[in-house]
Parts: structure tokens; C-alpha cells; sequence
């Protein structure tokens, strides 16, 4: 199963340096029933990148709590067995938890598919979005378009071997 995981450069460092994704447990995204019921596709390109997107999300939530982190969205894309992700059906359809999954373990490094990062034109409204997030959450639809539109922004893909170029 491909499951996305939300990080930072800083988290990505620290994971490839300690050669592992964790600790866990660990907050990821995946293709969930209640996602595919939501996305109506039986497309997996469509639901993967619908649960890559809502990976991205939880990226920038991470960044609004850790402001001393560069401002790039990071989402790295893992292969696991089924059987080591859990995801709770009673929220499946709970628009704040689509595809939300949880891994009891951390993630071995060798299980990285890809890693995927905003470029560098996106860190200013990245950084926007970040610091505006708190408000979108309380109401305020400035602060929330503001947030919506860093998803204009594409996240790059990056191999693994690309890794080390990423965090410097």
C-alpha cells in the first residue's frame, strides 16, 4: 500500500540521518474506503493524489507549529504491507479525516518511494498560508483563502536518491 506521510525538510533530515520515518505512531494518509467513497473514482493515480493533497494539508499544519522550519511543504511516499496500516472506519467519512491512517511503527527508510516538496517559488505563500492557518481554522475567510491557495502550488517529485540534495 502507498501511504503519504507529512513532514518537514527538518523532519526529512532527521529521518533519513536516523534512517527511519518516526517516531511512531505516525499520522499518514492513504486510498481509505471513506476516500474512495468521497473521491467517487475507481482512478488509483486520482485517489492517490487526492491522499498525497491531503498529506500536503497536514504538512502545512506542521509548519504553522514549527515556524524555525524552511517553509516547504514535504510529503514522503512510502510502500508498506496492508496489514501495517490502521485507519478507523467510524471516521472514514468525516471530511476532516479522509484518508487518515495510522502506523503503529516507525517506517523504515528503504520503504521510501518518493518524497514530495514544494519548489522554491512556493515558500512565500507557503510561509502565508502557515501563518494564516490559525485564522482560516477560527472562521476567518481571508486567512482561509489565503490557506486554499497554496494548493495552486504543485509539490515536486523527487526520487530517493535525491534525498541528500533535499536536505543539503
Amino acid at each position: 500500500m502507498r501511504v503519504y506521510i507529512p513532514t518537514t525538510l527538518a523532519g526529512l533530515a532527521e529521518g533519513y540521518k536516523a534512517g527511519e520515518i518516526g517516531p511512531a505512531p505516525l499520522d499518514a494518509f492513504a486510498v481509505t474506503p471513506g476516500l474512495r467513497e468521497w473521491y467517487v473514482s475507481d482512478d488509483i493515480e486520482e485517489l492517490e493524489y487526492a491522499a498525497l493533497t491531503r498529506a500536503a494539508q497536514a504538512s502545512l499544519r506542521l509548519l504553522a507549529v514549527h515556524p524555525d522550519t524552511p517553509r516547504r511543504r514535504v510529503v514522503v511516499a512510502v510502500d508498506i504491507a496492508d496489514g501495517e496500516v490502521a485507519h478507523d472506519p467510524d471516521r472514514g467519512l468525516d471530511p476532516a479525516a479522509l484518508g487518515e491512517v495510522r502506523l503503529a511503527r516507525p517506517v523504515p527508510f528503504t520503504k521510501t518511494a518518493a518524497v514530495h516538496v514544494d519548489a522554491d517559488d512556493a515558500v512565500s505563500d507557503v510561509s502565508a498560508a502557515a501563518e494564516a492557518l490559525g485564522a482560516a481554522d477560527a472562521g476567518d475567510d481571508d486567512a482561509q483563502f489565503t490557506v486554499d491557495g497554496v494548493e495552486d502550488h504543485e509539490l515536486l517529485w523527487y526520487a530517493t536518491q535525491e534525498i541528500p540534495h533535499l536536505i543539503g
